[in-house]
C-alpha cells in the first residue's frame, strides 16, 4: 500500500471534494481525504490495482489540475 499526497487545483467547494472522493473510492482507493481549502488529495492505494498515474488521470478527468 502507498499513501499519496497530491496538490490539486480547481477545487472550490464541498461538492468538488465529494466528487473526487467518490471517484477515487470507486476506483479502489482507501482513506481518501480531500480538502478544497488546502488544495490537497490524500489517499491510500494498492499500486498493483491503482497506480498514482491512474489516480491523477481520474482527478484530471473530473476537470481538476494535479500539480
Amino acid at each position: 500500500m502507498k499513501k499519496l499526497n497530491l496538490k490539486v487545483e480547481g477545487m472550490h467547494c464541498k461538492s468538488c471534494e465529494v466528487l473526487i472522493k467518490e471517484e477515487l473510492e470507486d476506483a479502489g482507493a482507501t482513506d481518501v481525504q480531500v480538502s478544497a481549502s488546502k488544495g490537497t488529495v490524500i489517499a491510500t492505494v494498492d499500486e498493483k490495482k491503482l497506480t498514482e498515474k491512474k489516480v491523477q488521470e481520474i482527478i484530471k478527468k473530473e476537470g481538476y489540475k494535479v500539480k
